[in-house]
């Protein structure tokens, strides 16, 4: 069974309601992004952090998987499929991927501020002004931020460069280091990228382009790939 390896952003849950960073109307507009998104906000002020992300798990909570989360869950049946996403929400998994590696974290766990692997799980439930991790560190966002490593990089481009099938799924690539996993990728390797708006790849590779939504560019992406399941 071929390795299918799928990079994601935020229009892959575009879709299910999940609004987006960059797009007009979306989080920055209303945020700015060193106020809630840096490692600085959260020693300037903690309480604004927290409520920002307090504020995407309730809106977490009322989403639901969309068509493309529901088509990449097929694509199992054919390929060996490794999801690594840059969003820090659930959906992957509650559609029923099994395989899902978050670069940037996940709204539904909360960690130590002190102890990076000191992780909780806490659901969609709000961290609470004063909470405290088991160490009595402030209990944060499992989230990374600007200004902080992203841990599983590493993993992440081994995964990419063991790809024999690549595909990019709502992101510009425009984040580093998660944009630079294109370049794990062995020069033969088919990829695609999916994204309603137009996208240029700075790579050497030769990309498929699919100029759609996630829901349905999963489903003209699907028919490419039964051609090469092999």
């Amino acid at each position: 069974m071929k390795k299918l390896v799928i990079l994601t952003g935020a229009g892959m849950s575009a879709e299910s309601g999940i609004k987006t960073f960059r797009d007009s109307g979306g989080l920055w507009e209303q945020y700015k992004v060193e106020d809630v998104a840096s490692i600085e906000a959260w020693y300037r002020n903690p309480e604004l952090v927290q409520r920002f992300y307090n504020e995407r798990r309730r809106q977490l909570e009322k989403a639901v998987p969309n068509a493309g989360h529901a088509g990449l869950v097929e694509l199992e049946k054919l390929f060996d499929v490794h999801i690594i996403t840059q969003n820090v929400d659930d959906l992957h998994e509650r559609a029923g991927s099994t395989r899902v590696l978050h670069l940037h974290g996940l709204l539904t766990q909360a960690r130590s501020s002190k102890n990076p692997d000191q992780i909780i799980d806490i659901g969609y439930r709000d961290i609470l002004s004063g909470e405290t991790a088991p160490d009595d560190s402030p209990l944060r966002p499992n989230i990374v931020w600007f200004g902080e490593a992203v841990p599983a990089m590493e993993q992440a481009a081994d995964i990419a460069s063991r790809a024999d099938l690549f595909a990019v799924i709502g992101t510009s690539l425009n984040v580093y280091p998660a944009a630079g996993l294109i370049h794990y990728v062995a020069s033969l390797t088919p990829v695609f990228l999916i994204d309603p708006k137009p996208v240029t790849v700075y790579t050497n590779h030769k990309v498929d382009y699919i100029t759609e939504g996630a829901g349905k560019g999963i489903a003209i992406l699907t028919q490419k790939l039964k051609t090469l399941a092999g």
